[in-house]
């Protein structure tokens, strides 16, 4: 599955400062790379930007990956009454959050397909 139209996945990540959140963040930009899905912006939604907020509500289905237990990105949507479609904690795959240390390639690589697998099952 290529997003070619409006209608595909949305996905929405941390991007903290934390190694978690910003391998939320780089999942989140490879998916968008490669076509899987439409990144947007969280902080948006959470800060009430109109459009951003808009998009978010407009039914299309959307992946949130949270890096920790905090869940700021599953929070922000809830603001708005909006559940994500499907929701992942980073941490549930066995990574440590750390400060101070960037994210982990192997990790990425580990979940990577696991998300493209789990979208692209949403296609029919």
């Amino acid at each position: 599955m290529t997003v070619s139209n409006s209608r595909g996945p949305l996905v929405y990540a941390c991007s903290g400062c934390s190694s978690v959140a910003q391998l939320a963040n780089q999942l989140a930009l490879r998916l968008q790379t490669a076509g899987v899905a439409e990144m947007s912006c969280i902080a948006g939604v959470g800060g009430d930007v109109a459009p951003l907020v808009k998009q978010a509500r407009s039914g299309r289905p959307i992946l949130a990956l949270d890096g920790c237990q905090l869940q700021c990105v599953r929070n922000c949507l809830a603001r708005h009454d909006v559940t994500p479609t499907w929701h992942e904690l980073l941490t549930d795959y066995g990574i440590r959050k750390k400060y101070r240390q960037p994210w982990s390639e192997e990790a990425a690589e580990r979940i990577f397909p696991v998300l493209v697998d789990r979208l692209q099952g949403s296609a029919a």
